[in-house]
């Protein structure tokens, strides 16, 4: 990892913390805050644990983008779980083919970017 890949990484986490500590929950309570404090926490020090040893430049790249976009998508929506996607059973295949793995492979290409970390931690 560079230097400056570094200290943007650092700079995320930091930014995440400070969130964290900033938040408050849509709700208004303040059990709700606590919970969604803990939840940006706990999500941050487990992405960043499991992908500290990462040292391929693009999936590092990646990993930042979707940081990136979970942090602007949770303040613009005032809720820091990921937005969930809702797609038709079996309407992303072809019309030649309605294979399982076509789908699979077209489900897994049309996933947005802040979610291709919450499938493998959750």
């Amino acid at each position: 990892m560079t230097t400056a890949t570094r200290q943007e990484v650092l700079g995320l986490y930091r930014r995440i913390f400070r969130l964290a500590r900033k938040w408050q929950a849509a709700s208004g309570q303040m059990e709700d805050t606590i919970k969604e404090k803990q939840y940006i926490l706990n999500e941050a020090r487990t992405l960043f644990q499991k992908n500290k040893n990462l040292t391929d430049r693009d999936l590092i790249k990646q990993c930042i983008d979707e940081c990136t976009a979970r942090i602007e998508i949770g303040l613009h929506y005032q809720i820091p779980y990921p937005r969930p996607i809702h797609l038709p059973p079996m309407g992303l295949t072809p019309l030649r083919g309605r294979g399982l793995r076509t789908q699979e492979k077209l489900r897994k290409l049309s996933k947005p970017v802040y979610l291709k970390s919450h499938d493998e931690v959750s």
